[in-house]
């Protein structure tokens, strides 16, 4: 009888990290000097010029559309039309991700409408033992964000 191997989960980006009540949340870097808000880090701070006051800080999970493509032609396997969407986090920061819940189309797309972050797990095809720890971007109606259903946490 063999012994089930144990899932390791495994963020699919450095700025995703998991709290120690396994839950998952973005980190970037915060300038000491200016206050700019950056998804990774970097030697110095692009705005200020300051070198070495970059600290880690703790992401918000909401913010607005900042910016939007919707591709139609992909990699083979890729289902399209997807959303490909620059989000402004709130508290500052720019992340980039795909959009769900919303018809690919410029008629129900609008800057600056509120979108929260969603994380989800996924499996690796042909590793069983592996799953990836990724986001999307899920539109919020009022201060709620909507059921858009699939396989996220």
């Amino acid at each position: 009888m063999s012994t089930p191997t144990a899932r390791v989960l495994q963020p699919l980006g450095s700025f995703i990290k998991v709290d120690s009540a396994g839950n998952p949340f973005l980190e970037g870097v915060q300038c000491a000097t200016c206050g700019e808000v950056l998804l990774e880090s970097r030697r110095g701070c692009p705005k200020c010029a300051a070198i070495g006051t970059l600290e880690p800080v703790r992401l918000s999970e909401t913010g607005k559309l900042f910016s939007y493509t919707i591709v139609h032609r992909s990699f083979p396997g890729i289902e399209t039309p997807f959303i490909s969407a620059i989000v402004e986090l709130d508290g500052g920061g720019f992340l980039r991700g795909n959009l769900i819940g919303v018809e690919p189309n410029p008629a129900a797309l609008r800057f600056d409408m509120p979108v929260r972050v969603q994380f989800d797990h996924t499996q690796v095809t042909g590793k069983p033992d592996l799953e990836l720890l990724r986001y999307v971007f899920v539109p919020l109606v009022g201060r709620r964000p909507m059921n858009v259903g699939g396989n996220h946490a």
